[in-house]
C-alpha cells in the first residue's frame, strides 16, 4: 500500500494537538503497559497496522510476555489477564465499538470496580486517542513496520496476574 499524506508534515498542529492527549496521560495514573494494551486491542479492533506493529514492540520493550500479546484478540478467555486488565480491556472493546450506539451498563459497572471517576475519564481518553491515531494512520495509509520503540528502562508489566494457574 501506497503511503497517502504525512500529516504530520502536512497538518503539524493536528498533529500537535494528538500528541498533547498522550501528554497529558503520561502524567495520569494509568500505568504505561495499561495504556498499551489498551491501545493494541483498539489497534487490533480497527485493523490498524500501525498502531499494531507500534504497541506491540512498546509492550515488548516495557517486558510484557508474548503469551499476554498473542493471547490479547482472545483476552476474555485467556487466563493470564487480572480482573482489572479484563474489566480495561471489555470498556476498551465497548467504547471503540459502541455497539448498539452505546456502553452497556453492565461493562460500566465492571469498570468502575477497578477505577475512580478519574481515572476512568484518563481510560476513556486513552481509547479516544489511539482510535483518533487509528484513524488518522489507516486513512493515509502510514506504512507499518519501521516503528522502534523510544529507549526506556526496561520495567516488568505491574499488573501480572498473581495466581499460580494464571502464569502457565
Amino acid at each position: 500500500m501506497e503511503h497517502r499524506v504525512d500529516y504530520t508534515k502536512a497538518a503539524p498542529g493536528a498533529f500537535q494537538a494528538m500528541l498533547g492527549l498522550g501528554k497529558y496521560l503520561d502524567h495520569s495514573a494509568l500505568e504505561p503497559v495499561l495504556q498499551d494494551l489498551v491501545k493494541l486491542r483498539a489497534s487490533q479492533i480497527n485493523g490498524c497496522a500501525y498502531g499494531i506493529d507500534m504497541h506491540w514492540k512498546d509492550l515488548r520493550a516495557q517486558g510484557e510476555t508474548e503469551q499476554r500479546l498473542y493471547g490479547l484478540d482472545a483476552w476474555a478467555e485467556s487466563p493470564y489477564y487480572t480482573e482489572r486488565e479484563r474489566a480495561t480491556l471489555a470498556w476498551t472493546e465497548a467504547v471503540t465499538r459502541l455497539d448498539g450506539g452505546h456502553v452497556s451498563d453492565p461493562v460500566f459497572q465492571e469498570a468502575r470496580r477497578f477505577f475512580s471517576e478519574k481515572e476512568l475519564a484518563d481510560l476513556t481518553l486513552c481509547i479516544v486517542a489511539i482510535n483518533g491515531w487509528n484513524r488518522f494512520n489507516i486513512a493515509f495509509r502510514a506504512p507499518a513496520g519501521t516503528y522502534r520503540p523510544a529507549p526506556r528502562a526496561r520495567t516488568a508489566p505491574s499488573l501480572r496476574p498473581t495466581r499460580p494457574e494464571a502464569s502457565h
